[in-house]
């Protein structure tokens, strides 16, 4: 059995990251886009880590372009975007495939572990995956499902 600490990335500056160094902290994983309708949901995403930050939460996100072509951009600019437009402090990861024969295993795992309503692929941009001090994956939410609606899940993750 997988946990998130079997897996590392590529840090958005590029560097490699175990995963494992959030083990003991409450993950919520986000695969992001920067044109894409729910892109607003960064400022949801920061507020979330901001206030829980120092009880233990963890955003981790991943640009994905996948979907509609909407991130585009190379690291570097997906990074400047993210911090000067919605003050993004979380760690963002390289962009990366989430579906398909390319999908990063991070993802492979993710998916099987948590199956959406139709399938285990990923439907669009911001589908985000709650993530136990344990490492193992406490639920999935749609793309629509605001950072604002998780507060209860992540309290109680929090907590547990």
């Amino acid at each position: 059995m997988s946990t998130l600490a079997d897996f590392s990335a590529t840090a958005i500056d590029g560097t490699e990251r175990p995963l494992g160094e959030y083990l003991g902290k409450v993950v919520l994983v986000v695969n992001t886009a920067s044109k894409c309708g729910f892109t607003p949901q960064y400022d949801g995403l920061q507020k979330l880590y901001a206030e829980h930050a120092d009880a233990g939460l963890v955003v981790l996100g991943f640009p994905c372009d996948q979907f509609g072509h909407q991130e585009p951009g190379t690291e570097a600019e997906i990074d400047e975007f993210c911090r000067v437009n919605h003050g993004v402090t979380f760690p963002m990861f390289a962009k990366i495939d989430v579906n398909g024969a390319d999908a990063h295993p991070l993802y492979t795992w993710l998916r099987s572990e948590k199956g959406g309503v139709l399938g285990d692929a990923i439907k669009w941009n911001f589908t985000k995956f709650l993530i136990g001090r344990d490492g193992e994956v406490i639920k999935r939410y749609a793309p629509q499902t605001t950072p604002e609606q998780l507060e209860g899940d992540v309290e109680k993750a929090l907590a547990a």
